[in-house]
């Protein structure tokens, strides 16, 4: 009818990622847990440069696994220096066990970064699957196939407490550049 058309697939143009990553930002992705606690590191491009997890054993008193986890990931920043840190946010859960453990992970983790004089970003679960899925309710499936489209990997990021850190640093890193091309159109 003369006016805008509809938005369709066909009429849509397609962004580069690049688009949505800075050019000088490595970002650690921390998907914190006391058992297992998800780390990976990606870099502009965007690409993975590592992922993996930390477990600590449940039958370690806590005050030591939070030392171990606290060791870990300093050797992990010190290695790879990254230039900023994203945190999956603690989100409530029925189980307060789950939700105090959590939350003592997250904080050995923005310990660490901010030891290391790194700014340290947090992200709810929904926005971090919004940012890579598309969908904030999105399931961990989903997630780890188009973490693994998104980064090129030839196979899904395995275990999942890594494909969902490697998500956090891919939210940060497309939130970021946004940002950024904001701030320089100002």
């Amino acid at each position: 009818m003369g006016g805008k058309p509809e938005p369709s697939p066909q009429n849509h143009r397609r962004v580069s990622p690049s688009l949505y990553t800075p050019v000088h930002m490595f970002v650690l992705g921390i998907d914190p847990g006391l058992t297992t606690t998800g780390y990976g590191l990606v870099a502009p491009g965007p690409q993975a440069v590592i992922a993996g997890v930390v477990r600590t054993s449940p039958k370690t008193p806590v005050a030591h696994r939070l030392l171990e986890l606290y060791r870990d990931l300093t050797a992990l920043v010190a290695e790879h220096h990254p230039t900023v840190v994203a945190i999956e946010q603690v989100f409530s859960n029925r189980n307060l066990q789950t939700v105090a453990n959590v939350g003592r992970a997250s904080g050995v983790a923005m310990l660490v970064a901010a030891q290391a004089g790194l700014q340290v970003h947090e992200y709810t679960p929904s926005s971090v699957k919004r940012a890579v899925a598309g969908y904030g309710n999105a399931p961990k499936e989903q997630v780890q196939k188009m973490v693994a489209q998104r980064l090129g990997l030839a196979d899904l990021p395995r275990p999942a407490d890594a494909a969902d850190a490697l998500a956090v640093a891919l939210c940060h890193l497309q939130g970021a550049a946004l940002l950024e091309r904001v701030e320089a159109a100002r």
